[in-house]
């Protein structure tokens, strides 16, 4: 877990696109495919990760994790498969209510529709009406694996229609710094300027390839 206040050091993230983001971090911190927003449109979210491991048919420690998370926190969770769901609607209406910003599970979660209706923020794999079972406890906040990423206790995590992308928390301010760059770059450039600089790019990589036409 970070030392400095991680609710702080999230300040500021929501208003940085992933693909922003994608570009200045690179593929490794950008979960894959199959992590997606359940519901549309969704709003950006970002916040400190608090981190679950839920093994095959269990989801404890996601329940526990509800009652345990800093508002503004987003629960990431490992599972262990995609046969049981890790939470459903009563979970998720509990950790809204409780300010957790959203759940990225690499998973699958039930009521879609209570979900979907309450506005509750949940990018994970997909549905299923079976719920899993409490048993197995494991530590919470521990480094876990999510969408091919892995995750640490206090990374800034930011999710939107887009995807999901990991800060490392060490990272925080170089990253903030090159996306905010980035940012005012794009912001400042036309259309035109863009294309006639896109174009001359292109027809480079193209001649050095040996095309022509």
């Amino acid at each position: 877990m970070a030392d400095v206040n991680e609710a702080a050091a999230a300040v500021g993230w929501a208003d940085i696109p992933t693909t922003t983001l994608a570009d200045v971090l690179g593929r490794a911190q950008v979960m894959d495919i199959g992590i997606r927003p359940l519901w549309q449109p969704v709003p950006r979210v970002a916040g400190p990760a608090f981190t679950v491991r839920c093994p095959p048919g269990d989801n404890l420690m996601l329940h526990a994790a509800i009652h345990r998370a800093e508002p503004g926190t987003v629960i990431v969770v490992e599972s262990g498969d995609l046969d049981y769901a890790l939470a459903g609607g009563n979970v998720c209406a509990v950790a809204q209510r409780r300010g957790v910003a959203a759940f990225v599970a690499d998973g699958l979660i039930r009521d879609l529709a209570e979900v979907r209706a309450m506005g509750f923020p949940v990018f994970a794999r997909g549905v299923i009406p079976i719920p899993g079972g409490k048993r197995a406890v494991e530590p919470l906040n521990v480094e876990v694996r999510c969408g091919g990423v892995s995750v640490n206790a206090g990374d800034i995590v930011v999710a939107d229609e887009e995807g999901v992308v990991v800060v490392p928390f060490a990272r925080r301010d170089e990253v903030m710094a090159a996306a905010r760059a980035k940012s005012a770059k794009e912001a400042g450039e036309s259309l035109d300027a863009w294309e006639r600089t896109h174009r001359t790019r292109i027809d480079k990589i193209l001649r050095d390839q040996g095309f022509e036409g």
